[in-house]
């Protein structure tokens, strides 16, 4: 069978992993573009056996980098989800955990010149419009994974990647709480809308008869719970604007609770048909703002400083995520940016070999 090759690198950014493209390599037709990456990562089966896909949704990601053509920004970053077991992808999210490694990426790929000692990337999250700028270490003008910082749910260390977010209140709807209330009701749950870095429906764990420290299998376990929330999620999904969402990973589904190891509050995070093994980089702002936020769901759950920046750690099943964030409590709640420092690895480089008759597309 005649296969066609594209160029790829295929990395670990924080605790998700897929393949990275240059976008000059792929075609723009959304459809088609989403045929080709089905084949990349074997999407359409639970084993992704005929990709480099990992039979996990947290494995089936994709990253195409450009470089951009705004003022402020340097690299343009569009982000795919492919589905594992189904033939479909949605561009409508970003990933905050898979952009860690769109600095080391751009660098790799020759689409911005690596400085001596540390290279900032100025990176635009097409699918939200969010600004990101990543601290790399470079030295020698190379990038190094090589490092000694440790992330939960990623074994050993690596070198720090830096991230600091801007512009992400609204990321979808335009606004930080898209049905104009704090709280509201859906089928008995008492849920915060909320849409930072990443449109999120938001409610504590107890609503549903749960501690919010139950393992990733244990949550994966109860489809009873996983429809409860499916149905929220649809109606909440109606009152965002965000249209009919039963086959779009947006928005996601979020649980907090009262932290048991020393952290800001405990989460649980849901992608959203089966729970994140640790904490998306773009939910944990979602959640941090929640939990800041006066009148959420969270209200009560921490007693944070009235200092900014705000420092959070938010236990997940396999740790804790530490993030800073910036804050206006001026005559209304704002928020500014949010930092985080992740690792980022290259795990491999070269040719990803795409079907002839699914590059060239339907004729």
């Amino acid at each position: 069978m005649t296969q066609h090759a594209v160029p790829f690198l295929l990395l670990r950014g924080g605790t998700s992993r897929g393949p990275y493209f240059n976008m000059a390599d792929l075609p723009r037709d959304r459809k088609r573009l989403a045929e080709i990456l089905i084949a990349a990562v074997g999407g359409g089966h639970v084993n992704n056996i005929d990709g480099v896909g990992g039979g996990a949704a947290i494995t089936t990601k994709v990253a195409m980098l450009s470089r951009s053509t705004c003022d402020d920004a340097d690299i343009d970053y569009l982000f795919a989800q492919v589905a594992v077991a189904e033939r479909s992808v949605d561009f409508a999210p970003t990933c905050g955990n898979i952009l860690v490694g769109v600095g080391p990426a751009a660098i790799e790929m020759g689409l911005i010149a690596a400085a001596s000692g540390r290279t900032d990337v100025r990176i635009r999250a097409v699918n939200t419009g969010a600004l990101v700028t990543a601290g790399v270490r470079t030295p020698g003008g190379k990038v190094t994974y090589a490092g000694d910082l440790a992330i939960d749910g990623v074994p050993g260390t690596a070198a720090p990647v830096s991230l600091e977010f801007r512009n992400i209140t609204g990321s979808r709807t335009g606004t930080m709480f898209p049905t104009g209330q704090r709280r509201e009701t859906i089928n008995g749950v008492t849920v915060t809308c909320m849409d930072v870095a990443m449109p999120m429906v938001i409610a504590r764990a107890d609503e549903f008869g749960l501690s919010g420290h139950e393992s990733r299998d244990e949550l994966d376990a109860m489809a009873d719970f996983f429809e409860r929330m499916e149905s929220i999620r649809r109606i909440a999904g109606e009152r965002m604007g965000l249209g009919e969402i039963s086959r779009s990973v947006v928005p996601k589904f979020g649980l907090l609770a009262p932290p048991r190891s020393g952290g800001s509050f405990a989460a649980r995070y849901f992608m959203p048909w089966n729970t994140h093994p640790t904490l998306a980089v773009t939910g944990s702002q979602c959640l941090a703002a929640c939990a800041l936020a006066p009148g959420t769901v969270a209200e009560g759950l921490m007693n944070p400083s009235g200092q900014s920046p705000v420092g959070l750690s938010i236990e997940h099943p396999l740790g804790q995520l530490q993030l800073s964030v910036k804050l206006d409590r001026g005559n209304s709640f704002e928020f500014e940016s949010a930092s985080v420092v992740r690792t980022a690895r290259l795990i491999a480089r070269g040719e990803l070999m795409i079907p002839e008759q699914v590059w060239a597309g339907p004729t």
